[in-house]
This record gives structure tokens, C-alpha cells and sequence, in this order.
């Protein structure tokens, strides 16, 4: 038995609010969940409306984090908390949390692998998306439970203003923290992702970089080689280049799809010495292309992630749907962004509940089976399959 819901609340952040979030769940449901998803805007009154909603559910199994937007079967939101629970006698759950990820990421993502019982078979992660490095965050993880762990999620939000996340595990709130939910028991899981962005230009080589700073390519200042392909638009970085990402070829373009090739977003630029920071590493020596995309692929992308994802079910049918996409792309299709959830639930079933959240990283595997990686400009969707 397997059962699902989502909930939303555009109320001012209250313990009070939160409780009667938890309590329209519960009313859904008809029982208490076994496990739940919090997603929401980094509002004032966050630590009570968590609260709130833990004591309302009556679990410890609750898990997420601050949005740049939230997903639910209502649609997209602003500035609301959504709540996705789920009742199921053959599924169970398991919620670890770490914080000071930002000293250590590789080391943080350990110790939350660490906290795991050997029975979890697949892993959501929402992490701090500005305090810590997600790629390795991930290879900590993957030290522990090894690389074909499947593991999808994102990293938080916080409206687009960068400044600081929030993550929740059971009835708390933390800042530079990730946490994660683990899967156990008689179900499949698919993963899908897709960007709809495709490389243009000729291909160059990573000359310099350091992590997620990219400094030279082809020997020439990464900033110049982007200012001359941007032309009169490169007075607008690092902003534009949510439209305009870079793509790491030679390591992930055999990988999936013969277009698919992992993105990196610029979060910042460095006119001094002429450096570009990218939300994600860029490994010295990758060989990458600039590209580019229009609405029309972009939201084909989700369809596509989507029917990748159902691919993998095999026999069982999907029950739950789960939808981490990239803040950029909220930006890039703007009013037609709510396109793309209608493209995912005419693939995945418009009945199924689904529940998400606009991400500033997507954690996903590109392949099915394959070894999970921190993406950008995505769109992510896992399906649980009973």
C-alpha cells in the first residue's frame, strides 16, 4: 500500500500555520504520514512553522529546506510552503542530517552517509546550496555508499537572493547543513534529468581553474572569451549567464543523450583577473562549449527527463512524483515556467502527486544507473514506482 499528498499554505509563517499545514495533510491522507517533504520561502517565522508542522504529522521523518519556488500538485508557487506526505506499509524511511558543511564538504558528506543504515536504496539530498560545495558534498557521500547509490535532490533556496538557506530535518532548522532522506523497501525508482540547452561555437579547453573558478580557456581569460561571445550583452554578467551556460563535454556528453552535456551557471565574475565563479566545479583540462537554448527545448527537456525517469519502473506504476528544477530556468521562461510542470505531469500522470522545489543545483545520476552528479540549469524528476 503506498499512498500520497501534498498541501499548501500562502499564510503568514506561524507555529499555528504549520499545524494547520500538518493537519490538511493528515485530512488528506486520512492517517498519519510515514514520511514528509517541506519545501518553502525563507519567510520570517520559519523555526515555527516547522514546529508547527512536526507536531501536526506526529513524524520524524520530515525533511527540506528553503525554495527559490515551490512545486506542488496545485502548480508553482511564491513565497508559500508546500507539504507532500506519504502513508505506506511497504517503504520505509530514514532522515540523517550534518552540519558545518562549509568547513569540509567532502568530509560532511561522510558523516551524513555515515548516519545511514545499509538498507537505504536510494537517497533524496538538499543541502546548502551557498555555503558548501555540492560536487563534493556528493563525493563524500559516494565514498561511504559507493558511486551507484541512486541520489537525486537539490540544493536550497533562498528567493534568489543568495544570501543565506535554510534545511529541515524532523523539527528543526538549520543553515549550512544538509540533510537526506533514505529509501528502503519493495519499490523502483527512475530518475530523469534534462536541460534543453545545446553547445554552440567551437570546443575549448579548461587552461586554468580551481573548483567552481574558472580562470583560462584555451590560455585566454575566461572572462574575455565570454564578454567577446556575449557581444553587447556582456555589460549584463554574470546575470545573463543563467541563459548562456558553460558545458562540460568531453567527461558527460557520451553519457546520455548525444545532446545532453553537463551545465555550469555563473554565479559572479572577477573583472581583475578576468575569472568566472560557476555554481559547480570545472575541471582543469575539460574540454567545454558555450550554449544556448530557446523556451521550445527548454520545456521539451521536461518531458523528456520525464519519460527517462519512466523508462526505469519497469512493471511497477509511479505513485509519486518528485521535481527539482533549476532557479535559471524560472528565469529564462518566466511566465511559461508553469509549462513545464504541465509537461512532466501529462508524461508521469496528472493524478500522481507531485512535490518540489526551484533549486540553485539538481542532484541526479545523467544515466540511468549511473553515478549521480550536481547539475545546473536541469530540470530532475524522480518517480517512485510500487
Amino acid at each position: 500500500m503506498f499512498q500520497a499528498q501534498t498541501v499548501i499554505s500562502k499564510e503568514p509563517f506561524t507555529r499555528e500555520s504549520g499545524q494547520k499545514l500538518g493537519e490538511a495533510l493528515c485530512e488528506k491522507l486520512e492517517n498519519l504520514p510515514k514520511a514528509c517533504w517541506l519545501f518553502c520561502s525563507p519567510k520570517s517565522g520559519l523555526e515555527n512553522l516547522v514546529k508547527g508542522v512536526a507536531e501536526a504529522v506526529g513524524t520524524d521523518m520530515l525533511v527540506g529546506c528553503t525554495t527559490d519556488g515551490e512545486i506542488s500538485d496545485m502548480g508553482i508557487s511564491a513565497k508559500s510552503a508546500v507539504l507532500a506526505g506519504v502513508v505506506s506499509d511497504q517503504i520505509d524511511f530514514e532522515v540523517v542530517m550534518t552540519q558545518n558543511i562549509g568547513k569540509d564538504a567532502q568530509k560532511a558528506g561522510e558523516r551524513l552517509a555515515e548516519q545511514f543504515s545499509l538498507s537505504a536504496t536510494y537517497i533524496q539530498l538538499f543541502s546548502d546550496g551557498l555555503t558548501a560545495n555540492g560536487c563534493e558534498i556528493l563525493k563524500g557521500v559516494q565514498t561511504v555508499l559507493g558511486k551507484g547509490i541512486p541520489i537525486s535532490g537539490g540544493t536550497a533556496g533562498d528567493d534568489g537572493r543568495f544570501v543565506r538557506t535554510w534545511q529541515f530535518a524532523g523539527n528543526r532548522v538549520f543553515s549550512d547543513a544538509a540533510v537526506a532522506i533514505g529509501f528502503s523497501g519493495p519499490f523502483r525508482v527512475g530518475l530523469g534529468v534534462h536541460s534543453g540547452w545545446s553547445p554552440v561555437g567551437l570546443a575549448k579547453k579548461i587552461t586554468k581553474s580551481k573548483g567552481n573558478v574558472l580562470y583560462e580557456l584555451n590560455h585566454e581569460p575566461a572572462l574575455k572569451v565570454y564578454e567577446r561571445f556575449l557581444g553587447k550583452h556582456a555589460n549584463k554578467l554574470p546575470s545573463v549567464g543563467v541563459e548562456y551556460p558553460l558545458g562540460l563535454i568531453d567527461r558527460y556528453w557520451t553519457l546520455g543523450d548525444s545532446d545532453y552535456c553537463l551545465l555550469r551557471a555563473t554565479m559572479s565574475v572577477n573583472r581583475n583577473d578576468g575569472s568566472i565563479t560557476f555554481a559547480g566545479d570545472v575541471p582543469e583540462g575539460t574540454m567545454v562549449r558555450l550554449t544556448c537554448a530557446d523556451s521550445a527545448s527548454i520545456l521539451d527537456a521536461a518531458g523528456r527527463a520525464t519519460r527517462m525517469a519512466l523508462d526505469q519502473l519497469e512493471k511497477t506504476s509511479p505513485v509519486m512524483t518528485f521535481v527539482y528544477s533549476c532557479m535559471a530556468r524560472k528565469i529564462v521562461l518566466g511566465r511559461r515556467i508553469t509549462e513545464e510542470l504541465d509537461q512532466i505531469r501529462q508524461n508521469a500522470g496528472q493524478d500522481i502527486p507531485v512535490v518540489g522545489f526551484f533549486t540553485y543545483g539538481e542532484f541526479s545520476p545523467v544515466i540511468p544507473c549511473g553515478t549521480c552528479v550536481l547539475h545546473n540549469e536541469t530540470v530532475t524528476v524522480a518517480l517512485i514506482g510500487v
